[in-house]
């Protein structure tokens, strides 16, 4: 699939003035094959056809599997929390309307659907462990971290910390971020479910895009009730495991259209 891309790309900048083309990603990259990457160093690595298709991968399983997750995880709560989810619906009917399907130009209104997507990743954060190594011997809570180790932060279970998050911390509870004002980027290190500092996941804006507009867009257009009479508790929300930490069985619900006049 990456070779197909890749030679399209190729056959278009043959075709195309340099002049005239939009550069895409994989343009991008095909202009840096062979150039070394730090042209001071004798021993830099160079970028070739494998460096092209391994990075196109990382982007493409980033961008896709974390977002599905997360919006997967996202309707699991919301099915499971008829308040949470009629609540959400309120919120859609009265800032988007029902004639209508919801934008990107609605999500800085919608003010409980993000207080959604926080709470759900906090409780699912898209990379769950994130690896650092230290720079220099430190000393953290009585314990010697030597330089060059290996440290491992595990953000599912801060998010599930009771210390931090009240005895509920396992409750899928939105409000509990009502009138807090933790963000997305790390700087409140109880809740970094993009990482934190230089090595934050560089795609936060295309995430919470993506994930904020599916989300809004599928509870405003239908309203969803599980299949062959599940109540909300015989929903299994089991994790498997995984860099994304996806649901062990797939979600399946039923949905029923709900809006009306021109969205239709």
């Amino acid at each position: 699939m990456f070779e197909k891309i890749i030679k399209e790309r190729e056959q278009s900048s043959h075709v195309q003035n340099e002049g005239q083309k939009h550069k895409n990603f994989i343009d991008i990259l095909l202009s840096l094959t062979h150039q070394t990457i730090n042209p001071s160093d004798e021993h830099s690595h160079v970028i070739d056809r494998t460096n092209i298709k391994a990075i196109a991968l990382d982007m493409i399983a980033a961008a896709f599997d974390t977002s599905a997750t997360i919006v997967e995880w996202a309707l699991s709560e919301l099915m499971r929390h008829p308040r949470v989810i009629k609540n959400l619906q309120q919120e859609l009917d009265n800032v988007v309307g029902m004639n209508k399907l919801v934008e990107e130009n609605d999500m800085a209104k919608l003010s409980y659907l993000d207080i959604v997507i926080m709470e759900t990743l906090r409780l699912y954060p898209a990379g769950p462990l994130v690896p650092r190594e230290s720079t220099e011997d430190a000393m953290v809570d009585g314990y010697l971290i030597k330089k060059k180790t290996r440290v491992i932060v595990n953000l599912w279970a801060i998010g599930r910390d009771s210390m931090i998050w009240s005895n509920n911390a396992e409750e899928f509870y939105p409000e509990r971020f009502v009138d807090k004002n933790f963000d997305y980027r790390g700087h409140d290190f109880q809740f970094i479910p993009f990482g934190f500092g230089r090595r934050g996941c560089p795609g936060i804006n295309l995430g919470l895009a993506t994930v904020k507009l599916v989300v809004a867009q599928l509870v405003h257009c239908f309203s969803w009730k599980l299949p062959s009479n599940m109540t909300p508790n015989d929903l299994d929300m089991t994790e498997k495991f995984g860099l994304s930490i996806p649901r062990a069985k797939h979600l399946l619900a039923v949905p029923t259209y709900r809006l009306h006049g021109e969205a239709t």
